[in-house]
């Protein structure tokens, strides 16, 4: 039985989670930092506790601060939500040998699925397609410069405990991978705290497709179709679509029953994310995600089902309310992520907001925790909302994306709303002609035309 729930993160998605659990009568305590206690999620809470100063890694990366929280409050559970804690694997075991429930997937899958090497293992015991490359880390660069030619260049240095696009280098010869194995090893070490890296074989136009699953504690897993994740700027996602415009209803009907079948395989229970590349009619497993996806939006919207309160009831070890069978899929959707950064630099614009006024209107849904007078603070990820649109068909989903940018005001910083102004209305785009690199080496050095006249763009 879960009656109150930790919310052990910050933002858009705690408020999300707090949502969830006042719908489901359980009851919430917000976890914060000194910076965020005149959040929304700080507000909307049945309780809240600070558990640090601004800093995460004193803050949202404190275990002990956290697990005190849930102890003093009474807490019955822990909810990780999106980065911070969600994927470590020490912090699902203490939770749990502590007497709290463990909103999330078990520790031994976050372990195995965390490391990218010991993932591609099991993918391939799965029978899961991978991307050609090395079969565990590299030890020597004559053993990577042989495996490189074995596959043909270019190749990409991959950290192996990494994310997020760190620790990622592209080589084109063996002088330009002896490099990229330094570099890469270097950042994967500062930001991971583990240097170990291994290579793929480099793809020159894939889609970034990723496959969201659900499974429970009995061994009953669905999916909920694919996601198209394609268009990125520095390996981060900036807008994301549900269906993608690139399948046939075969291709896609077919990625997400290898998907599903591979988390069956496993044995994962709560939500989780299959990520594959896709190129030539074909498609290569390069990471899942053991937790909840800041894309979740779209794939609720065209299923229909609230990821949050599955998870939610998978911990409390319900079984799944539902069968593939049962999934039903409805119309298209997209989700613009919404950053407190230029929209041109991408220089970060923490700072107050001096005015707000979200879109709405039939098939519109912000999740977003600022607010006029929020101060969004310097120390955390830029993001500041999410956009969602649905509608029937991509045609229909576009236009109201359209609308909805031109409606969406955040005054008194920068955002990248212009960005998403240019980028809907982007003739590729509208195609749905688009691959992982086109943002960035096409679109982002195109001539910037004039902002468009609109009291969103601040």
């Amino acid at each position: 039985m879960i009656k109150k729930i930790l919310i052990a993160n910050r933002g858009e998605i705690a408020l999300r989670l707090i949502r969830a659990c006042k719908e489901m009568g359980i009851a919430t305590v917000a976890a914060h930092s000194v910076a965020d206690e005149d959040s929304m999620p700080v507000r909307l809470a049945d309780e809240s506790v600070c558990i640090g100063p601004a800093s995460s890694k004193a803050s949202y990366l404190n275990m002990v601060s956290l697990l005190s929280a849930a102890t003093i409050t009474g807490a019955d559970a822990i909810h990780p939500g999106i980065g911070f804690l969600a994927e470590n694997a020490q912090f699902a075991e203490v939770t749990k040998e502590h007497g709290f429930i463990f909103i999330g997937p078990s520790a031994e899958h976050i372990r195995v699925m965390g490391d990218k090497i010991t993932a591609k293992q099991a993918m391939i015991e799965a029978g899961v397609p991978v991307v050609p490359g090395s079969e565990g880390d590299i030890t020597s660069t004559e053993q990577a410069q042989k495996i490189a030619r074995q596959i043909g260049y270019p190749v990409l240095v991959k950290a192996a405990g990494g994310g997020g696009g760190k620790g990622m280098k592209v080589a084109h010869s063996d002088a330009e991978l002896e490099e990229a194995i330094g570099l890469a090893s270097s950042e994967a070490m500062a930001c991971f705290g583990n240097p170990s890296v291994y290579i793929e074989k480099y793809l020159s136009h894939p889609r970034h497709i990723e496959v969201q699953i659900l499974g429970d504690k009995h061994g009953n897993v669905i999916h909920l179709g694919e996601r198209d994740c394609s268009l990125q700027r520095r390996h981060q996602k900036v807008l994301e679509e549900a269906p993608s415009p690139g399948l046939t209803p075969e291709l896609r009907a077919y990625i997400g029953e290898v998907a599903r079948s591979a988390a069956e395989k496993l044995g994962y229970y709560s939500a989780g994310t299959f990520e594959f590349l896709y190129e030539d009619g074909r498609f290569y497993f390069i990471e899942m995600n053991t937790r909840l996806q800041v894309e979740h939006t779209i794939s609720e919207e065209i299923t229909g089902i609230d990821l949050v309160k599955e998870m939610i009831r998978v911990a409390k070890g319900e079984k799944l309310g539902y069968t593939q069978k049962n999934v039903r899929f409805h119309g298209h959707a997209m989700q613009c992520r919404i950053n407190a950064e230029h929209a041109e630099t991408f220089i970060p614009s923490p700072g107050r907001i001096t005015d707000y006024v979200a879109p709405g209107g039939f098939g519109v849904r912000v999740d977003s925790h600022v607010y006029a007078g929020y101060t969004v603070p310097a120390h955390y990820d830029s993001m500041v909302a999410k956009l969602i649109t649905k509608a029937d068909d991509r045609a229909g989903c576009l236009a109201r994306m359209k609308r909805a940018l031109q409606e969406y005001a955040v005054l008194g910083i920068n955002t990248t709303i212009p960005l998403h102004q240019r980028l809907v209305k982007a003739p590729a785009f509208v195609a749905g002609d688009y691959n992982i690199h086109w943002l960035e080496k096409e679109f982002l050095s195109e001539p910037k035309a004039a902002a468009p006249e609109t009291s969103a763009a601040a």
